[in-house]
């Protein structure tokens, strides 16, 4: 069974999505504040995190923050009455995989974490299979059409990436720091650069895309 943490400073809003969930066929771990989630997920597995933004001690930014230097593919969820674009950009800025508003629409909540869920399990996978284009993280071949094609390093991890959590959107920031790495000398434009390289190669691709999403970065979406 899958296991989902619920973050809220909210006790009925935390039994609302709990009984939810549960009848929906996951178990469900409650944390009232982000420390206790952060101690949580020191002592068992999770598949999920739901999270308010406004809550004491660590707020859901911080919470996301955190939980991307210890788990970096764990989909979260930012469930909160902040709406404004900025709140929105922060919120995928620190690593939320997305984001929905209160008054919490219960049906749409399940819709998008059963989206995120099934993109996790893809990118686990290490496989992505598009119609007649495949990308295998194991053995770093990306094939279209039955020919093999040759992309360097960098180039392949960005393109995995986004093919693995299609329609996510990553900041310039993100992707540098997961692709090159939090050390590196380079600069955001380097990620510019890459972009428009794997666009050059696979223009006219008929399976996905990868979209500027003003603002923000970069997502990928598949056709």
């Amino acid at each position: 069974m899958l296991k989902i943490l619920v973050v809220d400073d909210d006790k009925n809003i935390r039994r609302l999505i709990e009984a939810y969930l549960v009848q929906a066929g996951f178990e469900v771990l409650l944390a009232k504040n982000g420390q206790e989630a952060l101690d949580i997920m020191d002592t068992r597995h999770l598949d999920m995190v739901v999270a308010d933004i406004m809550m004491p001690y660590i707020d859901g930014y911080e919470l996301v923050s955190d939980i991307r230097h210890l788990d970096d593919k764990i989909p979260i969820l930012m469930v909160t009455a902040k709406d404004a674009f900025e709140d929105k950009k922060r919120a995928f800025g620190v690593g939320a995989d997305d984001y929905i508003t209160k008054p919490i629409d219960l049906d749409e909540m399940l819709l998008r974490i059963s989206a995120l869920l099934r993109r996790a399990k893809i990118s686990s996978e290490q496989k992505i299979d598009l119609g007649n284009f495949c990308i295998n993280a194991e053995l770093r071949t990306v094939t279209r059409a039955g020919h093999v094609l040759d992309l360097p390093r960098k180039e392949f991890d960005l393109l995995f990436k986004l093919l693995s959590y299609p329609k996510k959107i990553f900041t310039r920031r993100q992707l540098m720091d997961e692709i090159w790495g939090m050390e590196s000398a380079a600069d955001e434009r380097t990620v510019d650069v890459h972009i428009k390289r794997l666009r050059e190669k696979f223009e006219g691709c008929e399976e996905f895309e990868i979209v500027t999403v003003r603002g923000l970065g970069y997502k990928a979406e598949r056709k």
